[in-house]
Order: structure tokens, then sequence, then C-alpha cells
């Protein structure tokens, strides 16, 4: 790397432009975005761990979906990769099957054939192995076994002290920018009293095996084989959901099966599935197909963890003094929908942004607390698709609607502006701002509404199959396909106006649903917020057979 003419005078230490804590996913890539923006920055990665690190890792996150599945491809240029050494995956697939062993009798909802914007399951270890040499290539310094002792942030212009241990000497770097992606050790955080919890309380617990459990094979009722294909639902992120949890199963291309227990930590106490062994008993009472599957000799446990109370706010992640925190360092929300490397794409971007600013001399003091703002309120909107929802995850006629609304609002607010790379840009923020507060407040009445409808009707029978196929609704194929198009501002603010008008017709029928079930249920300010909305002037959003009586809904599914 070439730092000529950026060395402290005499022995003092030497300097570098960016300095980050931490050489996990978060810190690998963001090292390597900044050099492929500015291939003369100095970039230092400071990782703990040696490397490389094994296949098939313990660290949780190798789910992806658009945002974090499009920086990984495009922005990074990382797609041959992905298509060649780790495995495209069938979307988010989810099966309402608490207590049930006949899993053909479960309703289940996914896709049949893979919807335009891909993504990808990661092996952590195989992709970070990767990472670091690619950054190295980048012309990133990286130093693994390398353990931070001090940390002396700068307030002034001076340049801020990392003091580390590597290869058996003490170490100190002078750093223009700090930042920290150290993961849950939160090096920055800790030092500046930066944590702050919220209310979604969850806990987790994951492991291992070496070997896959296909789906496809749970039953060999003929219409459990083909009501998807040609998808193969090893290939998806498979949720098996129930009252206050979920369970995951994540194939990895090293050929492992990664698991692992989500839930609610009032429904379900973590001291009820925190070793192997209570975690298997816990399936056999609530997911005894999965007990099945995976009560098996020839599969080896490679490794067995559990996190208590795993989601987390920020008080601080970008600062005016040429500091940063991102990734799980900052926030994390919840694994449900897969988004912490939405998050890291998100946050990576900002901290580049402010990096090219403060390069260009710029005071980026108004701006890191504007990207602070916009980091935040994503954070805090999504959020509410988690926040004491945990009990109706298991209802079978409500959560295929709530993926559904959760979907709409992922894809037509917050993916298309980092698809459209404008997550920085102020002026379209600005031309924005009304819609996007307009689909903030249905998301809030919309989430309150489901979650009444589902906790109200407390004992839905599982036993009532369908199939819900997001492939077959064109809305979300169209949806899905448009993040990557490139269009001009005003075409662009008139298409997030489309789809905010979509929310509305989709809030909607939903209401009118809800509302055929429960004749009191609230309607937590949609009425106002619907006013004037003629439900009968626009097209559908909910497929008429995924809700009619099943005798009706199979000649119409037939049909479609």
């Amino acid at each position: 790397m070439d730092t000529e003419g950026k060395e402290s005078a005499g022995d003092g230490p030497q300097y570098r432009d960016v300095v980050i804590l931490g050489g996990g996913l978060a810190g690998l890539t963001l090292a390597l975005q900044l050099r492929q923006r500015d291939p003369d920055l100095s970039v230092t990665v400071v990782e703990r761990r040696a490397h490389p690190v094994r296949e098939a890792a313990y660290k949780v996150g190798e789910s992806t979906v658009e945002i974090g599945a499009h920086y990984f491809a495009d922005v990074l240029g990382l797609r041959e990769h992905l298509e060649s050494e780790q495995l495209r995956k069938y979307g988010l697939r989810y099966f309402f099957s608490d207590g049930q062993h006949r899993v053909e009798d479960c309703s289940e909802m996914g896709v049949s054939h893979l919807l335009p914007t891909p993504s990808w399951q990661l092996d952590r270890g195989r992709f970070e192995n990767f990472l670091g040499d690619r950054v190295r290539e980048a012309g990133v310094e990286f130093l693994d076994q390398a353990v931070v002792r001090t940390l002396e942030l700068s307030e002034s212009d001076a340049p801020h002290l990392v003091k580390f241990d590597h290869d058996g000497q003490s170490q100190t770097l002078a750093a223009r920018f700090v930042v920290d992606a150290s993961g849950r050790a939160g090096l920055i955080k800790r030092k500046l009293d930066l944590a702050q919890p919220n209310d979604h309380d969850a806990n987790a617990v994951w492991w291992r095996i070496n070997g896959q459990t296909d789906l496809d094979q749970w039953s060999d009722d003929p219409w459990w084989r083909q009501r998807f294909q040609p998808a193969r639902r090893i290939n998806s992120t498979n949720h098996m959901c129930g009252p206050g949890y979920w369970f995951w199963l994540i194939p990895l291309a090293s050929g492992s099966h990664s698991l692992g227990i989500v839930c609610d930590a009032k429904m379900h106490p973590l001291e009820t599935m925190n070793t192997h062994a209570r975690a298997m008993e816990w399936l056999r009472r609530h997911q005894p197909r999965v007990h099945e599957a995976l009560d098996n000799p020839v599969f080896e446990l490679q490794d067995f963890l559990f996190l208590r109370h795993f989601s987390h706010g920020c008080k601080q992640v970008y600062s005016e003094h040429r500091w940063a925190l991102t990734g799980e360092a900052g926030l994390f929300l919840d694994p449900f929908y897969s988004p912490g490397s939405d998050f890291i794409a998100i946050s990576n971007t900002y901290v580049c942004e402010l990096v090219e600013l403060d390069r260009a001399g710029t005071r980026i003091g108004p701006y890191a607390d504007f990207y602070q703002q916009l980091y935040f309120s994503f954070y805090e909107n999504t959020l509410t698709l988690y926040q004491d929802q945990y009990p109706i995850f298991g209802h079978p006629q409500v959560m295929p609607i709530k993926v559904l609304w959760d979907y709409v609002f992922y894809w037509a607010l917050l993916a298309p502006l980092f698809f459209s790379r404008r997550q920085a840009d102020l002026v379209i923020l600005s031309r924005l701002k009304p819609h996007f507060a307009e689909g903030r407040a249905l998301n809030l009445a919309m989430q309150h509404l489901m979650r009444e409808w589902g906790t109200r009707d407390s004992t839905p029978d599982l036993t009532q199959a369908r199939a819900y196929d997001q492939y077959e609704v064109e809305w979300c194929r169209e949806m899905n396909g448009a993040l990557a198009d490139e269009l001009d501002d005003d075409a662009y603010v008139a298409r997030t106006a489309r789809w905010v008008a979509g929310m509305r017709q989709l809030a909607a029928e939903v209401l009118a649903l809800a509302r055929d079930a429960f004749t009191d249920i609230g309607d937590h300010g949609l009425d106002a917020l619907l006013a004037g909305h003629d439900i009968d002037a626009h097209p559908a959003m909910l497929p008429p057979h995924w809700f009619a009586p099943l005798e009706e809904a199979a000649p119409a599914a037939a049909e479609a």
C-alpha cells in the first residue's frame, strides 16, 4: 500500500486515512468500497481473529435479501464469486407448522420460480476469506490477529490514535477517520457509552451440522412435492413459524446446514433451548418434523451458540469528529427478513460519503447528523416489522398478509432508494419526503392492525393447508424486478408515488378482510389515512383465492 508522504515525523505513529476496527463482513466490505471509490485512500483493517477462518463459520447473517445482495454483487463487483462459490436462493419461505408433524397439511408461503432480483445464501467463512484476499489485492492493509488495546479519539483536527498488539509487538496508527466494525465488541460504543437498548426483546440460539436435510423429502404427498415446483425448498431461507418463534434452515455452499431458533423472550425462555440437547428437545415439541429430520447420527454438530437480547440500538453512529460505527457495532434489528447485510450496505455507503466529504475539505458535521437521522429512521421503521409481532408469527392467515405487506413496504421505499444510489441525495430525499411519510404512517397502522387480528384469533386452524406462491402475484414480480431500473428523478419520484398508492390499496383490502373476521376490530388510524380512497377503483393487490374458502380456492389457484 502506498503511504508515501503520510508518515508522521520522526518515530511517531504511521498515518492512515482510515482505520477500520474489525475485519468481519462489515469491516472488509467497507474497506473494499472505500478503496474502489478512492484508490489513493490509505486504509488499514485491524482484526482480532486469525485469517483465514474456517468455512461454515459460527456467525449469523448467512441469508441476504435484495439490498445486501445488490451491494455485494453490483456495488462491490463480487457477483462472480456469489454465482460460483455461494448458493443462489429461492427467496424466503414460511411454514406455519407449530406442533405439526405432517408438513403437507400445513400452509406454506414462498416462490415457485426465482424473482427477477437475485439473492444468495452466504457461507460466511468462505465469503470473509474471499473478502480478505480481495481487500489485500485492492491495496488495503489487513492485519489479522491484532488486538486493539487503546483508542484515543480526537475532537480537534488532530488524528485519532489506535494502539494495538500485532505479531508480538505494540503498534500505533494515527488515523484521520476511525470506523468501528467490531461487531458486538463495540469498541467505540463501549468507550463513549453509546449502547442503547430497544423494546424488541428476543433471543436466538443457532448451530450448524455437517450435512443438509432436503425439505422436499419430508413428505411423500404428491401435492406437497409439486406445489412449488420447479423451486427446491432447500434452497430457500426456510422459516418454520409458530406463536412467539421461528426456526431457520439455511443451506451453505460448503455442505453444512445452518439452523437456529429465534424467539420472543417472554414466550419461549432462553433456558429451554440454550444447549444443543435442550434445543433439540424444544424442536421435538414445537417442530416435530424438523426434529425427526435432524435427529440423525449422520449429522455431526459443528458449533452451538446462543445470544440473549440480540436486537439493539445506538445513541450515535456518525460523528463530526471523523468516527463512525457500522454493522452490529452500531445497530441490529432481527434476522426474520434477513436485514443484516442491508444495513451494512446502507451504513457503509454513508461512511464512504462522509470520508469523501472530509477528503474534499467539507465540514462533515451537518452531513453526519443528516445521514444518521436517515439511518435511524430506516432502523426505527424496519423495527416495527418485528417489535411485538412475534405472538402472531404462527398464524396461517394473518402472517401471509403481513409478509406481503412487509415486502411492499421494503420494495416501495427503502430498497429502491439504495438501488438507485439516492440514499444520500438531499434534493431527491426532500421530494420523496411526503411519500415516505405516508408510507411510514400506513405501515405503523398496518402493523397494529395485523397484531390485533392475529392475537384475537388465537387458535387458528393449522391444518387447512394453502400454498401461497408469491411468484404468481404480478405486482410482486413487477416491484422486485423494477429495483434495478435506471430512472431520472422525475420518473423515480412518480414511481414512488405509484408504489405508495399500491400500499394504500393493499391496506384498504387488508382492513376489509380484518373487519370480515372481527367486525369490531380497531382501524388503528387507517380510516383517516384511507379517507377518499376508492378500493373498487384500483386493481386488487391480494390474490382472491388466497383467502377464499378452500373449496373455492382450489379451482381459482389452478387457473392462476
